[in-house]
């Protein structure tokens, strides 16, 4: 979404009244405008109410602020904001923080010293009884301990655990407030490699699972290609762009593809398993991808990633053998130069509406050697690509 579509967004929210259009009740809308100390907010988007939806940008731009705000902890000169249809705050009305049916996960744990695991979850049960009908999915105590894998650590004392257990005792204790929507601040921040390789497939289940809307803060590209299904992409206090993670990453006019670890997220389907070579085929546009190390049930989908670095690009399909085995044709839709020496090439993977773009890195002189120009029909040859996760 461009500064454009931003406008129109908070214009829509600035005239809404508590509508339940059905547009009203699948999306999250949002402006906040205002001064705090020397820096400026001025951010507005308006995306849908489900899923995942990372604020990315770098430190400082004003992600966290979004978040305290949505969560009424901060309240700005100008604000908006309605999830599905109703509006917690305008131009005359403020939801104060303590009746926002909000869980809040920092980037630390901030659970009670005093207190156990489980009695630590008790007191998200607390909170969401005061919130009288505010709540949103009545998850109960085993629910929640089962999803996230602490059924094991309830009478332990929270002093003894470890990092991505505590973020995952925080994270059952929000939800057992009963949220509406989950707000989640850099949560894996402070957890070093091991730790958010432990807690990454929790937060993967509590996206396939559960339906309730999460705003995630990440300054990690990493953590949003494999988690988030939209993006508000932040700079200066300000909304950049926000519309789908596939969109944004492979736009020529952002800054996503032009970052030294650009890559495109594709959507696609397990279609087949060869066992003997541990080999998996997925269908991407229509067109076959083989991917190492990929388990069933067949039909399901994933998400591939695949590095702009990793794309080569040739006028014909490598004859005799070679080690890759993905050379999918590609149209050319843009190229553009990446620093001095290399250029990033746009491709369309596959025909039609359900077509997805592709990026290649490659040297300049590999470029005006092939003289590659848009709209020509090409191969391109991936020598690496890795499964996300199923989406």
């Amino acid at each position: 979404m461009n500064q454009l579509q931003a406008t129109n967004a908070t214009n829509a929210l600035r005239t809404g009244s508590g509508s339940d259009s059905a547009s009203d009740r699948d999306v999250i809308a949002a402006h906040f405008k205002g001064m705090q100390g020397s820096f400026e907010l001025d951010a507005a988007f308006e995306l849908s109410a489900s899923g995942v939806t990372a604020l990315f940008g770098p430190s400082g731009c004003g992600k966290t602020s979004i978040l305290r705000c949505i969560a009424g902890l901060n309240r700005l000169p100008f604000g908006h904001f309605s999830l599905k249809g109703e509006i917690w705050q305008d131009d005359s009305r403020f939801l104060p923080a303590h009746k926002r049916p909000v869980g809040y996960v920092f980037q630390e744990a901030s659970l009670f010293p005093h207190m156990s695991v489980e009695q630590n979850l008790v007191y998200g049960q607390k909170r969401a009884h005061r919130l009288d009908g505010q709540q949103g999915p009545q998850l109960n105590q085993r629910e929640v301990t089962d999803l996230l894998g602490i059924g094991p650590l309830l009478k332990r004392s929270t002093t003894r655990l470890s990092g991505g257990e505590r973020q995952r005792v925080a994270i059952g204790r929000a939800l057992l407030s009963h949220p509406r929507i989950l707000l989640m601040d850099e949560p894996m921040a402070a957890l070093d490699r091991f730790s958010k390789n432990e807690i990454l497939p929790y937060l993967e289940r509590l996206h396939d699972e559960l339906n309730i809307p999460v705003l995630y803060v990440s300054h990690d590209i990493a953590e949003v290609e494999r988690l988030a299904d939209q993006m508000v992409l932040m700079e200066n206090g300000g909304v950049k762009a926000a519309g789908p993670l596939q969109a944004l990453l492979s736009d020529p006019a952002l800054s996503l593809s032009h970052m030294p670890q650009a890559a495109s997220v594709l959507a696609g389907n397990l279609v087949a398993i060869d066992s003997e070579f541990g080999i998996s085929t997925i269908t991407v546009a229509d067109i076959p991808f083989q991917v190492p190390g990929v388990k069933g049930p067949l039909g399901r989908p994933v998400r591939l990633r695949i590095e702009a670095s990793d794309v080569a690009l040739s006028r014909h399909v490598p004859e005799g053998s070679s080690s890759i085995l993905n050379t999918p044709p590609v149209t050319i839709e843009t190229i553009q130069p990446f620093g001095q020496h290399m250029a990033n090439i746009f491709l369309r993977l596959g025909d039609g509406p359900h077509s997805q773009t592709l990026i290649a890195r490659i040297s300049r002189k590999s470029q005006h050697a092939l003289d590659l120009k848009p709209g020509e029909r090409i191969q391109a040859m991936v020598k690496s690509v890795s499964m996300v996760r199923e989406v």
